[in-house]
């Protein structure tokens, strides 16, 4: 038998099956790929010879009003260890400057003062200007000009008032941008709601170069490279982690080059080949990323590149906080089938992008080919079979309903950490 941990909300889920009906494991090289160095000095070092740029100290200098965004409580970017030292480094040359950390939630729920200690700590909460980004308060917005693909640039009038804009992320692979990190930190973290909907269209969605792993050509990535650029983004920290959420490597810099040098490390890193199989085993990463449905979607697009017309995907995520939002769950639930939720979705202007749609479209896109079950002990199954796709209380359970649509002895694919790989289809 082989034994497989998949990570799961804070902890994992065992999955045992027999040697011969594994088809393939595909894993990222991050889990065994050992840094070299610690992390803070990691990004200490990054951060000292920066990619494409002057050091941020001296970018610092003189300057009165900076903004660091920083990612929301949906991602693990280890804020602890990069914001304190961030700060510092701004400080060295500029103590008496004014710093605003402003928090990119994009379309997101705004974090709460808890998931604020959690993420940077008492001191930084307690101490620092923090500013919550709020996408649907118009009044908060700035014009910044008309976007590659044609859409209106709003972004926080706190980002556009600065004198310095810099900003925190990681990078892993995305299943519609290429990767995270960098530009994304503007469009969609500190953009306008208008704006978002726009970048996220349909017709971005079903682009064939809208895929993980994929820069150029991605029209995605387009509008918010653009963004980025006209929001003023000076100087980035960009960081890659493990299956553990530990630094293993620090970009710092240009906010094209150091992030373009970030993505070619994680290529590097999480490039797999696909292994077809009638089903295919998988989860979003653990905490934070298997929070909802709505971020389960992007650990089934692992799968999906894997699962053969008809097949089965299983992926473990607690979705402990439900779909993710009211308009994702309805996009899906109030559609007859999934065929017909993908039906509706596709081929609308991207002037009339519904809230979530994106989301919505690529599960619907899933679902079409393959049947779906999540694993969580936290969810409403309802709200799963309402989402035309199965529950299960734990893995057994969902194997043995795999094994009844796609038989006994069917072939596995095992994916333990669906975010952490680029499946070459």
């Amino acid at each position: 038998m082989m034994k497989f941990e998949l990570p799961y909300y804070k902890t994992s889920k065992t999955l045992e099956i027999a040697d011969s009906r594994v088809a393939g494991v595909l894993t990222s090289r991050s889990d065994s790929y050992v840094p070299e160095a610690s992390e803070q000095e990691l990004v200490e070092r990054a951060l000292d010879a920066p990619v494409g740029s002057e050091p941020l100290c001296r970018l610092a200098e003189g300057k009165k009003n900076i903004v660091i965004i920083s990612s929301d409580h949906t991602r693990p970017v280890p804020s602890r260890v990069t914001m304190p030292v961030l700060l510092r480094h701004i400080r060295r040359y500029n103590p008496d400057c004014d710093i605003t950390i402003l928090v990119a939630t994009g379309m997101h729920r705004p974090s709460t003062r808890q998931e604020l200690e959690d993420k940077y700590g008492r001191d930084i909460v307690d101490s620092e200007r923090i500013v919550i980004h709020d996408a649907y308060n118009d009044d908060d917005m700035v014009y910044r000009g008309v976007l590659p693909s044609g859409g209106e640039l709003w972004i926080n009038k706190v980002a556009a008032e600065a004198d310095l804009l810099v900003a925190e992320g990681f990078i892993e692979p995305h299943f519609f941008a290429g990767f995270s990190g960098g530009r994304k930190s503007v469009l969609p973290g500190i953009a306008s709601k208008k704006t978002v909907l726009w970048n996220h269209n349909s017709v971005f969605i079903a682009d064939s170069h809208a895929r993980a792993g994929i820069l150029d050509g991605n029209p995605i990535h387009r509008d918010m490279e653009y963004a980025a650029k006209q929001a003023g983004l000076a100087f980035i920290l960009n960081v890659v982690i493990n299956g553990d959420k530990h630094v293993i490597a620090a970009f710092a810099g240009d906010a094209d080059k150091a992030h373009r040098k970030g993505c070619e490390f994680v290529a590097s890193l999480a490039r797999v080949d696909a292994v077809p199989a009638d089903i295919v085993v998988t989860s979003n990463g653990g905490y934070p990323l298997d929070q909802n449905i709505y971020q389960t979607v992007k650990g089934l697009t692992a799968a999906e590149a894997c699962v053969r017309q008809g097949g089965i995907a299983i992926i473990c995520s607690s979705c402990v906080d439900g779909s993710g939002g009211d308009f994702f769950y309805h996009l899906i639930a109030d559609a007859p089938s999934a065929q017909a939720a993908y039906e509706n979705l596709n081929g609308i202007s991207p002037a009339d992008t519904e809230f979530d749609q994106w989301e919505a479209q690529i599960l619907a896109r899933i679902l079409v080919k393959a049947n779906v079950i999540i694993v969580s002990e936290h969810c409403d199954p309802k709200m799963i079979t309402d989402m035309h796709m199965l529950h299960a209380s734990d893995l057994p359970q969902a194997m043995r309903m795999a094994e009844q649509i796609a038989g006994a002895d069917s072939r596995v694919t095992v994916i333990p950490d669906g975010i952490a790989v680029i499946v070459k289809a």
